[in-house]
């Protein structure tokens, strides 16, 4: 398993962050091929004060290739020029294999 988490700064405008991100973005996301699965939510905290991000996306991917096609397909680079009509306070990406915890 492959896990890709996007980690969005507080943007200059939240409400415009959430309504294109929902209504034009997420479409995008429906429509890519190549995760198992993702989620997201703009409720980010953390256990003691304020929380250093927006908003969250993670998805999952078979592998490290698996992630990196889906990355690099067209459909992929749409989506990653895409961020820039949102997300004006930055964001951070991390990307890495999970390893199961389960013994």
């Amino acid at each position: 398993m492959y896990k890709l988490v996007v980690l969005y700064s507080e943007p200059a405008d939240p409400d415009h962050f959430r309504d294109y991100y929902v209504t034009n973005h997420l479409p995008l996301v429906m429509d890519w091929p190549g995760p198992l699965g993702w989620r997201y939510s703009f409720e980010v905290a953390t256990t003691g004060g304020d929380a250093p991000y927006f908003a969250v996306f993670e998805a999952e991917f078979a592998d490290a290739a698996a992630y990196h096609a889906a990355s690099e397909s067209p459909h992929g680079q749409r989506l990653a020029a895409d961020v820039a009509n949102y997300a004006t306070g930055g964001v951070t990406i991390v990307h890495y294999p999970v390893q199961d915890g389960t013994g």
